[in-house]
This record gives structure tokens, C-alpha cells and sequence, in this order.
């Protein structure tokens, strides 16, 4: 099921293009309003998820770089052992992978992860994430849909 790469590769490219344009045309911290209850808002994550351990030194950047390494070499394997019929855990694991890897670049690079999509509702914010971090919740969202039988192709019937 390596065929399915393509998915992880097009994570990446979407991901790493769409935090170029957002460094190279706006300020740190700089929030632009689009929706009732969605900005662009540019900010670095240093930490993991909702910034966990941000403030932590810089010895997690280090950390979660090899947490990513780790993880994407699993699922690059966990991929490579699929059977035929089970495209959406391919489709899945191939956005986590994408995902992890955009995030990835981003640590190697910079020290830190560009952020840049604001949901709020009123004044409560969700976190600021990207696209990599939304194409790994998408990723899970599926993982999960597929171990619940929400998808059944008429092979993994038999």
C-alpha cells in the first residue's frame, strides 16, 4: 500500500508552501481576520501539541524530532505491510505520516513549528495548528472510523 505516499507527499508540499507564504507575507503575532470565528494568526510552537512543554528549554525540539522519526518510520512500515483492501487505513496512516513529516521539517529547520490557523469562538481560542497538524487529526479521524467498521470495501467482507 506504499502507493499511497502520494497522499503523505501532498500533505507536506501543502503544508511546507502554505507556512512559506504565511512567514514571508506576515508579522509574528500578527492575526488577520477572515471568518466570524477564524483568523490567520501567525505564531511558532516551540512545544508539541497545544504547546506542550514549550516552555521546557529547548531539549524538546530535539525530543519531538526524534518522536517523529520514530513514528514515521512505524508507519512507513505499518503502510508497506497492508493488505490490498484496506485503502482507508492507507489513506489514513499516509496523512499522519504527511503530517508528521511537515511538522518534522519545520523542528529540523527552525526549532519550532509555524502556526497559523486560529478558530475561536467569541474570545475562546482553540490553539493555533497548520495543515500538517490538520491533515494528522484528518489521519486519525479515518483510523478511527475504520476500526468502528464505519468503511467496509467487499474484500474485507469475505
Amino acid at each position: 500500500m506504499l502507493k499511497w505516499l502520494w497522499l503523505s507527499l501532498l500533505a507536506v508540499i501543502l503544508d511546507q508552501g502554505s507556512k512559506l507564504v504565511i512567514d514571508s507575507s506576515m508579522r509574528l503575532y500578527q492575526s488577520i481576520p477572515v471568518l466570524p470565528f477564524f483568523n490567520l494568526t501567525y505564531v511558532h510552537n516551540t512545544g508539541a501539541a497545544f504547546s506542550f512543554l514549550s516552555e521546557a528549554g529547548g531539549w524538546q525540539r530535539w525530543f519531538f524530532a526524534g518522536l517523529a522519526i520514530l513514528i514515521s518510520a512505524v508507519i512507513a512500515v505499518w503502510l508497506a505491510r497492508l493488505k490490498q483492501h484496506e485503502t482507508l487505513l492507507a489513506m489514513a496512516l499516509s496523512l499522519v505520516l504527511g503530517g508528521a513529516i511537515g511538522n518534522l521539517i519545520d523542528r529540523l529547520a527552525y526549532g519550532y513549528v509555524i502556526d497559523f490557523l486560529d478558530v475561536y469562538y467569541g474570545t475562546w481560542h482553540w490553539p493555533a495548528f497548520n495543515v500538517a497538524d490538520s491533515a494528522i487529526t484528518l489521519g486519525v479521524i479515518l483510523m478511527l472510523a475504520e476500526s468502528f467498521g464505519l468503511w467496509h470495501s467487499k474484500e474485507s467482507d469475505c
